[in-house]
């Protein structure tokens, strides 16, 4: 099989695969909402309630359903490393806050499931077939991933560590 096809096959593989990525969000929500709020304002001086919990998550939705949609209109370059980036906000720096506040509170912390079943093995496997479609090189490719990491990261630092949050 030619390099061509090969990499028109990936590239469809991975417009199919980033339909997955709302219904992993909704998963996630779905479990943290019973209890982020409670773990979350045990952590920081100014807390949240439910109905910003809801709408931060509501917004991640939609950020999610529209760079998954203009990866899938546009099929550029640039709207590859949005996704890149917004995944790895969304789902991997995410995931490391809750294991991060799984391992210090030595108790569950609400998404901590989803975080490891669903949204490292889905980022890690949509990052593996954005490498292989060959549209960004993995210099971009790993920019982005940090440049998108980075504010969930420190956010979730100041969460963990010093009691406060960064948005």
């Amino acid at each position: 099989m030619a390099k061509d096809q090969m990499e028109a096959m990936s590239q469809s593989h991975l417009l199919r695969i980033l339909l997955f990525a709302p219904l992993i969000f909704i998963f996630h929500f779905l479990e943290e909402a019973p209890g982020f709020v409670s773990w979350f304002n045990a952590h920081v001086t100014r807390g949240i309630d439910f109905a910003t919990f809801l709408q931060v998550n509501l917004s991640g939705l939609v950020i999610t359903v529209l760079v998954v949609g203009m990866y899938w209109f546009a099929r550029s370059g640039f709207a590859l490393s949005l996704v890149v980036a917004w995944f790895s906000f969304l789902m991997f720096a995410n995931a490391l806050l809750h294991i991060a506040g799984s391992i210090i509170d030595k108790s569950y912390a609400p998404g901590v499931i989803t975080a490891l079943l669903l949204y490292l093995p889905y980022y890690f496997y949509v990052m593996a077939k954005i490498f292989k479609t060959g549209q960004l090189r993995a210099s971009l490719m790993f920019g982005a991933a940090v440049l998108g990491a980075i504010p969930m990261c420190i956010h979730g630092y100041r969460i963990l560590f010093l009691g406060s949050r960064l948005f």
